[in-house]
Order: C-alpha cells, then structure tokens, then sequence
C-alpha cells in the first residue's frame, strides 16, 4: 500500500475497533468474535510499529499502558468536584424533600442513580478526543491520572460528536475482576485487597500503566462538568440520554421519580437487589433533575443543596474490645479510640472503632476485654454501638478516663457546655504536632510531600516548634530523617517554597483558628484582604458580615490579641509567607454602580447570558449573588420558569427584574 492508503486503512481499522469496542465494553453486545477482534487490533499494531508517524492519539493500541509515570501531577478542576450530603433513612430523606419543596414549589422530578463504590474522576475532551483524566483529589485539584485511565476500555477515546467537554464518573472494579485479582495475589504470596474500591483507586495510582491495565477495570460516566445547558440540555436525565449518545457508559438502572415516595420505592428496591449486581454499590444518589431547579437550588460550601446520598443501612458485626487508646487533637481535645479484634464489615477490615467521648463510655459501660457490636456505613468511621453483657467476663474492671493529658501530663479540664475534657496547655506537643499536620494539609497550606510521619519526625528531632519553623528547613537538616532521600529532601524544600505563595485563605484556615473552617477562611480573607487588617478587627466589624457568627468573630479577636500569635504572623511575614488575598476581590470603594454592595439572586433560566457569566458580571461591579431569597435580598433576576423565589420575592415587595433590566444596569 502506498503512504495515502496506509493512513486510510489505519483510520479504517482505528473505526472499525472503536465501534467494536463500544459493542463490547459498553453495550456488551459483540458485533465481532473475539478473533476478528483481535485480526483488526494486530494489523494496526503492525502498521504503527513500522510507521510510528501513523499513531493517533485516540488509537486503540494505546490502551495497554505506556511509559512508566515519573510521578502524578496536579490538574486543576475546571469546575469543582463538590461531594454529597447524606442520608441515613427516610426522616432524611423526607427533610431533604422538604426543603426542596420550599425552595421551588411543587413541580419537579427527581433522578435516582446507584451509587457506584469506586473512584470519582474526571475525564476531559477536546474535539471529541480523550485528552485527561484525573481524580477528584480536594475537590478543586485533582491528579493526572491519564495513561492508567486509556487503560480502562469502557472509557471512549474518541467520542461519537467533535465535542469539547469535561464529564465526571465513577472508576471501580467489577466483583468477578476482583476475585480474580485476589486469587492471583494470594498465589503470588501477596496480601489481598480488603474492598474493590480499594483495589480500583490502588491500580489507578500506580505509576506503571500496565499494571492498571492489567486490573480490567471499567467506569460508570454520571454527569457533565459545569453547566449542562451550554449543551441544550434542560435536565439531568436528558444529559445522561446525551452522554449514552456520545458514546460513554451510563448506568441503565437509573430511574426518574416524581415524588419521595418513588424514590424510597427504587432504595428498597435496590437494598433488597444490589448483590445480584456484577458491581458494588454503596448507595443511591438522588438529584433534582431540572437543572433551572438545581441553579435555584445552589450550593453550601461543600455540596449541591439539590442532591443527597442515600446510605444503605449500616452493617453491625461483633469482635472484641482489646483496648481503649486516648490521642491529644490539635484543639487540645481528648478523644478515646476503640482497639479492636480486626474483624471485616462493610467490605473492610476494621480494627479501630469511634468511642467520641467519656460520657459516651460511661453511658454504654464499655469495657476493655468486652464483647462489642460494632458498626459502620460505607466511608462513615466505625463506631461502637453496644457490649454483648451476655459475654462479659467477671471482673472486668469499669473504664476511667485520665485526669492528665497523656502526652504533656498537664491536668484535664472540662469547659463549661462541652462534653471532651480538654488540655489546656498550649507547649502540649501532641496538640502542636496535630496542629502542624493541619496545617500543611491538602485543604490548608497543601505542602506536598510533607505528610504525617514526616511532620511527627521533625518535631521529635526538635527542627520544628511551630508552623513558622517550617520556613526555615533546609535540605540538610530534612536529609538527616529517616527513609529521606536527596530527590525527596530537594522537592520537599520546593514544595515548602512554592506553599508560601498560597493565597491568604489557606493561611488562615491553616492556623487552625477555633470555628474558623474553609468557607470562614475565605469569607474573611475576602473582606480584610490581609491578615493584618483581620488582627486589627473588632467583634463588631466581624459580626456584621454575612455568615460570620459571634462565635467566630470572638474567637478570630480573641486569637489574634494573643501576643504569641502577633510574634508569630511577624515571623511567618519576615520568612516570605504571602499573608494577603490573591483571589478575585472587588475593590468597593472605587465603585459607583446601582448594583454596588446589593445581594442580587438569580432565579429561573437566562436566555442571553449563563448563570456563571451574569454573577461574574455582578461581582466585577461590586454586587453579590446569593442562592436564597431574604429581606436583606435588594433585586431578584427572574428568567424563564421562575418559582418560588420569584413568588417569594414578591411576597417580600423585593424588586424584579427581567434579563434585559439586568443586561441595561451591567452595561
């Protein structure tokens, strides 16, 4: 064949093993014997071994893993990969309902979905071609996990449409891969994985691709990343109907319901099915289908207020009781751990158990050397639930808790309306250490490389105090640690040196600072714009802003009136750690725009712009946009198919604009 007629037969073939593939992987509906199959994938392989200049992308030939990986880099999300709120049984489920009905009214369907016990990722495409693939991570960045995910042949590499779009899904192991594995393992004298989620977010993080491609792992695509109306989409069921379209693997089982009742029919159903299924489930997810209703619907900071995560019921088994281990958190709080017998539950071994707190022990008598019944619900952390009294063995003497701090020796004390006894003391290395891992998490300062075994050998060997000595490691002193090599030792220090840029949020989170999370970290990073403006805040100036309670506020003051505190954030300053907000902030008082300092919400469907385009517009001109209407609300953007916001705005004798007043006031 000549060059023109090489490259139309490896297109051919390259069509010809998508399509084939897509019948088989996705469909399981074979148009071909395995033998044709393979007559097709061995002529390209030949093709492309003497013509390497012919290999696209996209091939086929490239599923079987490449290159092993240097290391896994960090991808951010283009959208957030937000997770679920739970629900335990119907109370949850029906208050869940509730609050949707009083958000929007009546008219409105639900979507349930089984939820996959895998891996959440996220797939990338341009033009129709696979081009990345990562985990969820945090939430906002993820790892490249590209070459391992090729691997998995239910992902398509090229798509049925020439679109540019991101979606997200579901990674996991098939049951019958995953006996298969285990079998192998154990005659190669291995330890055997515990779940099959385990096993499947295990392959996807190795760092040779064969190896994933050799665990047979398939995928589950749930959604599109953003907004699913840039699609002409209107709903979740119609975006799933579109991705099936484009060539991706959907779950079949999934099911539109228009009322709670619907939905806890399709959990029961699925509670009394879900071990007759090839896969393993650890729930049903159930999301309001509209995507008008879900935009109305909005956000918390950690989840969508339009979807939950029904938990099967939890599995209870009984071991024994064999200790009962007290750890010192950051806060100083004291808080007893159950050693147990090791025993499987839930698809896990479990060998630890919750004990929450003292009262909780006295309560239930628990003993050491007792029988127990243990319980856990998929990633929920196990706990125990009751003692077998029927077994227990005489004598067993009744558990007290300490009146000194295990780690310090300094006298417990118990704070007025809490339940924890608590250490006081603020040299307590325990509560410095745990302070130090807090602030050097993926949430926080983010330093990677610098986990928990690390951070506890450095404070042991006496190089670090507090988080500011951090700043002053050098590569010797980090090369003197156990199982620290050169290369180790030199991107720890990059890490370290890159973290000191972080925008003002993470620092503050960071800190550690009592009732002061995530979203107060930003909130308040956003409105001081440094960390010294913040130190300077009075409660009154705290309390005024929105979502900033007195209890925060008085805990920010009283944090940093503290004189340490004051030499520290010098030090940290004196060290090159960034202590301002690098985020997107509006400068207020360079402002003058009828929007300037209003809360605007948005509600119902926007013909000329997104809903993302019309808050980044009222943002840049100092407005801000809130998912629920109050009185403090000044202006409500009702689109097409409003509800009850826009009943509820009218209640209230709030303005209401149309999309058009809002285009005429932006512009």
């Amino acid at each position: 064949m000549d060059k023109v007629q090489l490259e139309e037969r490896v297109k051919e073939l390259n069509k010809l093993l998508h399509e084939t593939g897509y019948a088989y992987y996705v469909k399981d509906q074979p148009l071909v014997p395995d033998a044709v199959y393979d007559q097709y994938l061995n002529e390209l392989i030949a093709i492309e071994s003497e013509f390497p200049n012919l290999i696209y992308p996209d091939s086929p030939t490239q599923r079987v893993g490449g290159m092993i990986l240097q290391g896994f880099y960090k991808v951010p999300h283009t959208y957030p990969m937000l997770s679920l709120a739970n629900a335990f049984g119907r109370d949850d489920l029906d208050d869940f309902d509730r609050r949707i009905r009083a958000a929007i009214g009546d008219d409105f369907s639900y979507v349930c979905e089984l939820k996959i016990d895998g891996l959440a990722i996220s797939l990338s495409y341009e033009n129709g071609v696979f081009v990345r693939g990562a985990t969820r991570g945090d939430g906002r960045v993820g790892e490249d996990i590209t070459e391992n995910l090729k691997t998995i042949r239910s992902i398509p590499l090229r798509l049925k449409e020439p679109i540019t779009l991101e979606v997200r899904g579901e990674a996991y192991m098939p049951k019958k891969s995953f006996i298969a594995l285990n079998e192998f393992r154990v005659e190669n004298e291995e330890e055997k994985f515990a779940n099959p989620r385990n096993a499947a977010a295990g392959s996807l993080r190795q760092l040779d691709p064969k190896i994933a491609a050799s665990r047979n792992l398939a995928i589950f695509v749930y959604a599109i990343g953003g907004d699913g109306e840039a699609y002409q989409l209107d709903s979740h069921a119609q975006a799933l109907d579109y991705l099936d379209q484009l060539g991706f693997n959907t779950n079949p089982e999934r099911q539109t319901c228009h009322s709670i009742d619907e939905v806890q029919q399709y959990i029961e159903k699925w509670t009394d099915k879900r071990l007759d299924l090839p896969y393993e489930i650890d729930g049903i997810v159930v999301k309001v289908n509209r995507y008008v209703h879900q935009q109305d619907l909005g956000f918390t900071a950690k989840s969508p207020r339009w979807a939950t995560a029904y938990k099967f019921p939890a599995e209870e088994v009984v071991t024994t009781l064999l200790n009962i281990e007290l750890t010192v958190g950051r806060t100083g709080t004291l808080t007893p751990t159950a050693i147990l017998e090791p025993v499987q539950v839930a698809g896990s071994i479990v060998g630890r158990a919750s004990l929450h707190n003292e009262d909780l022990i006295r309560e239930k008598d628990i003993r050491i050397g007792d029988t127990v019944i243990i319980r856990k619900a998929g990633d929920i952390i196990p706990e125990v639930v009751a003692v077998v009294l029927a077994e227990r063995k005489e004598d067993l003497p009744a558990f007290k808790m300490p009146t000194h701090c295990p780690a310090c020796d300094s006298e417990l004390v118990r704070i007025e309306d809490e339940v924890a006894l608590r250490c006081v003391n603020p040299q307590c290395p325990a509560q410095i250490t745990e302070g130090l891992i807090h602030f050097v998490s993926r949430n926080a300062m983010n330093v990677d490389g610098l986990g928990e075994k690390v951070i506890e050998q450095l404070f042991r060997e006496g190089l670090i105090h507090d988080v500011a000595d951090l700043f002053t490691l050098t590569k010797d002193q980090l090369l003197e640690l156990e199982r620290m090599g050169d290369k180790s030792a030199s991107n720890l220090i990059a890490a370290i040196e890159v973290s000191k840029q972080n925008s003002m949020e993470r620092l503050l989170f960071g800190l550690g600072i009592r009732h002061v999370g995530e979203k107060g970290a930003k909130i308040l990073s956003e409105e001081f714009g440094d960390m010294k403006s913040l130190a300077q805040a009075t409660v009154d100036q705290l309390t005024v802003i929105h979502e900033i309670g007195d209890k925060m506020a008085d805990s920010v003051v009283r944090y940093f009136d503290n004189e340490e505190v004051q030499k520290l954030i010098q030090r940290l300053d004196t060290l090159g750690v960034n202590l301002s907000y690098t985020g997107k902030r509006v400068d207020l008082t360079n402002l003058d725009h009828v929007l300037t300092g209003k809360t605007i919400v948005l509600t119902g469907k926007l013909e000329k712009l997104t809903r993302q385009e019309a808050k980044e517009k009222i943002e840049q001109v100092g407005g801000t946009v809130s998912g629920s209407v109050s009185k403090k609300t000044d202006v409500v953007v009702a689109g097409e198919d409003a509800g009850s916001k826009l009943d509820k705005a009218r209640t209230l004798g709030i303005p209401v604009w149309d999309e058009n007043r809002l285009i005429e006031e932006l512009n």
